[in-house]
Formats: C-alpha cells, sequence, structure tokens
C-alpha cells in the first residue's frame, strides 16, 4: 500500500517535470526564433515585398537597393589585373561584406581568391547579414539579380535613413571594400612600358612583378631618431585625409632622398612601401618621349602607392637653373624624339594632374642634390628632405643585429670611433659582415668585426690622404 509520504513525493515532483519542461521549450524558442524571424524576412524581402509595394505602398517604409555584379564577373571581385576595379561596385561590397559574413552568416559561399591560396566568403542566396552604421540598422542579402542571370547584393534599409545610406553609408561601403581588396593581395612593384599612347589600358601602360622585399623600418640601418621621425611623418601622411580635404590640397607628400651611393636610399623606399603597405610605381624617365606620356603613366596609378623617380640627376637634362638651362631643355632631341621637360615634371609633381584619385607619395632620389633646379626640390613638391648619409654607430648596430646576431662585443668599441672619422657607406659596412653560410656564423663573428675594422681604418687614412692633397700649401 502506497504510503502518504510517497504520494506526497511524487505530487511534488509532477510540477517540478512540467517546469522543466516549460523552460527548455522557451529556451529552444529564445535560440529558433531570431533564426526564424531571419528566414522569414529574407522570404518577405525575395518573394513578397515587390507585389505588397506595388498594391499597399504606404504599409511599407523599406527601401533596397540592389548591387548587381557585371555580367563578365560572376564570383571574384579582383579585376583582371588583380585587383578591385574602380567602377566594380558589386566588388567592393562583397569585399566589405566578408568580415560579417565570417562573423554572422550561416550558409556561405567560399571562392578562390585571385591570388594568392585565401578564399572569398560572401553570402548564399537567401542569406542575410545586418550591418549597422552610426547607430542605424541596415540588411544585406544575397538574392538573383531580377532582369538578368547574375548575382546580386541587396541594401535593406527604413525610408527615414535615406540620406544617410546615399550620403554616407554606401560610399564608406565602397572605400573600405577597396581597401580590403588591396590589403589581401600581394605588394606590387609596377614599371612603365616603353610603348605606350593616350588610349592605352594600365596593363598596357605598367608591367608589374609581385613586391616580396625584405626589409623593414626594423632592420633599415639608419639613425634611429631620423628613422623615427620619417616613421612618424608617414602615419601623419595616411591619418590626414579629412585634413588634406579641408585645406584643399591634392593627398600627396613628397620625399627627396639624397646621398652618396650605398647609402640605402632604394632600401628606404622599400621600407616605406612595406611600412605603408603602398604599391610602388618606378618611373623610368629616359624611356619616355613626351610630356603627354608623364601624364598618362600618372593617370594609371592607384592610391595608396609610392611613385619613384630614381637618380633623377642622370635622367635626361632635369638639372640646373631653369634660366640658363631651359632653352637646351625644351628643345626636341630629334635621333629620339624626346620631350620630356621640367614643366612637365613639375607638372607632373603638383599641377592638377596631381590631384587625381587617392593617396600617394612621391620620390625623388639623387646623389647630386645640389644639381637640382630649386623649383624641382622646393616644399610642396619635395615636402621632406633626407639625407643618407654614411654609416653612423647607430645604423651600424642594426646592421650588426641583422648579420651577425648580435648587440655587443669588444671591438664596437673600435668599430664606434673609427666610424666618427672615417666615410664608410651601410653598403659596404654590411659587406664586411656578411658571413657565407649559417655554419659559419658562430666562429665568425670575430673575423668580421675585425676585418670591418681593418676597412675602416684603411677608409680614414684615405680621407686624411684626400685631405692633406687638397690643402694649400
Amino acid at each position: 500500500m502506497e504510503s502518504a509520504g510517497s504520494r506526497g513525493a511524487v505530487q511534488r515532483s509532477a510540477p517540478s517535470q512540467s517546469s522543466m519542461l516549460y523552460h527548455l521549450t522557451n529556451s529552444a524558442w529564445m535560440y529558433l526564433a531570431p533564426v526564424a524571424l531571419g528566414v522569414l524576412r529574407s522570404f518577405f524581402n525575395q518573394h513578397l515585398r515587390r507585389p505588397l509595394r506595388r498594391f499597399l505602398p504606404s504599409l511599407d517604409p523599406f527601401v533596397t537597393v540592389d548591387v548587381a555584379a557585371k555580367p563578365e564577373d560572376h564570383s571574384y571581385y579582383y579585376g583582371p589585373e588583380g585587383g578591385v576595379k574602380s567602377s566594380d561596385a558589386y566588388g567592393e561590397v562583397l569585399a566589405y561584406l566578408s568580415l560579417a559574413c565570417s562573423r554572422e552568416a550561416r550558409e556561405l559561399r567560399a571562392d578562390g581568391a585571385a591570388e594568392g591560396h585565401g578564399l572569398v566568403l560572401s553570402l548564399r542566396e537567401g542569406q542575410e547579414v545586418a550591418d549597422e552604421f552610426k547607430g542605424v540598422t541596415l540588411w544585406w542579402s544575397a538574392v538573383p539579380h531580377p532582369e538578368a542571370a547574375r548575382r546580386c547584393c541587396r541594401l535593406t534599409f527604413h525610408e527615414r535613413h535615406r540620406r544617410l545610406v546615399v550620403d554616407e553609408y554606401l560610399p564608406y561601403v565602397r572605400r573600405t571594400g577597396q581597401e580590403l581588396a588591396a590589403r589581401n593581395r600581394p605588394r606590387r612593384l609596377y614599371s612603365n612600358k616603353k610603348e605606350l599612347n593616350y588610349h592605352s589600358r594600365r596593363d598596357e601602360v605598367w608591367s608589374y612583378i609581385d613586391f616580396d622585399h625584405p626589409t623593414t623600418f626594423e632592420t633599415l640601418a639608419m639613425d634611429p631618431a631620423k628613422k623615427q621621425m620619417i616613421m612618424d611623418d608617414l602615419d601623419d601622411f595616411r591619418n590626414s585625409r579629412d585634413y588634406y580635404c579641408r585645406i584643399g590640397k591634392a593627398w600627396k607628400r613628397g620625399y627627396l632622398l639624397y646621398g652618396p651611393p650605398g647609402t640605402g636610399k632604394t632600401t628606404m623606399i622599400a621600407a616605406m612601401a612595406n611600412y605603408l603597405n603602398y604599391d610602388i610605381y618606378d618611373i623610368e624617365l629616359t624611356s619616355l618621349q613626351t610630356n603627354g606620356d608623364l601624364r598618362k603613366l600618372f593617370v594609371e596609378t592607384t592610391g595608396k602607392s609610392i611613385i619613384v623617380i630614381e637618380d633623377i640627376d642622370c635622367s635626361l637634362d632635369l638639372t640646373g637653373s631653369r634660366a640658363s638651362m631651359m632653352p637646351q631643355r625644351d628643345v626636341v632631341d630629334k635621333s629620339h624624339d624626346r620631350m620630356v621637360t621640367l614643366s612637365g615634371l613639375l607638372n607632373f609633381l603638383d599641377g592638377l594632374w596631381s590631384a587625381h584619385s587617392g593617396e600617394r607619395i612621391i620620390v625623388i632620389t639623387t646623389n647630386r642634390p645640389e644639381m637640382l633646379d630649386p623649383a624641382l626640390i622646393r616644399p610642396g613638391r619635395m615636402d621632406m628632405h633626407v639625407e643618407m648619409s654614411y654609416c653612423k654607430f647607430g645604423a651600424f648596430m642594426t646592421l650588426a643585429k641583422n648579420y651577425l646576431g648580435v648587440d655587443a662585443h669588444p671591438l664596437f668599441y673600435d668599430v664606434e670611433e673609427l666610424l666618427q672619422v672615417a666615410d664608410m657607406t651601410p653598403a659596404d659596412v654590411a659587406e664586411c659582415l656578411m658571413m657565407p653560410s649559417e655554419r659559419t656564423a658562430r666562429r665568425g663573428v670575430d673575423a668580421c668585426l675585425a676585418r670591418l675594422v681593418d676597412e675602416l681604418k684603411k677608409k680614414r687614412e684615405e680621407k686624411r690622404a684626400a685631405k692633406e692633397k687638397v690643402a694649400p700649401e
């Protein structure tokens, strides 16, 4: 016979089981409700919104904007040259949404990137992700284009946010998408082709290779204080978009790198490109025919790039005083049919053509800055003049760390003393410190530093003899 106590236990346990079932059901609904609502909203946007809007427009306060892929571009957001085309809004939207897709979307589409081994994630048809901009929630979804068999990204937002979306959000999406797409591909080193005309496309004007130079500011042999000053200046430049817009100047900055051969001018350019994550456009002036060729080259560059003219003192007749050199400079060399002039180069640097879209850094290198026309290197064209000097002890310390892996050594005192009186370029110092293999590294530190000390003593004697030779009797 069942006792009263046991019946009470059974009766007390029944509400507990019902409560557990209730809580389980409630928890499941909390998880499933957002998914169900998302599916319903997606179904409504794709199949019911248009007919409902046609018959009951006042009941639908939402606006949709379709960004469709070009007919020849169904999947990749990279153009035929590997980078996002400036007019490819669909590709830029995909690049922008790739981060949100990887975080939130449950059903994704993965396409192989045009370069490298990465994957580009995008929404599968019918999927939707939310985005927030300045406190406003907007929705992106992948839908088939209503008029053609190509992919389409649909943006949905409330009518009251129309101006914000058109004036600020969509430009922000495109700008961010361009930056993300450029960041995800390898840096490039471009060089200009010899045969070009005004109607040439970018791939007919520039050829390129992947830029994989290992130099960084950390490994650059240079005075640490000067190195930090350049890095700070580069940071100020790339973060000054609004400033340049406010003062009404093109977003560009010029650097003049000057010094003897072997002092690291080209290496500095590589470090700048790696620091900023910019492409490099290397212009060979001697291969150009006219000022129009120079303008064409500039028009076909992209933003976030470094435009380089190396050894300008050896490029055509662009040195000396304008007053004395202009007649010879503007005379056509009939044997080569060339007409690149100083005025054309100055217009390239800061004329109307220099306002072409996006931030750019222009770098000119020379071994003889005193030979250049003052108009070419004045502030506004070459804003920062950087002397790449002979090796000093701070630069030597960087080289010793790079090549020998040491921070201290008894011979460092001799090196420091000799570098104050001997002229030796960082390239020559590096040659003395270079060892043939890792196998010889352990026993070769002493020998490399001793060799450097001997070379510095020779340089000191050569400098002393040169001074005595030119000294008046």
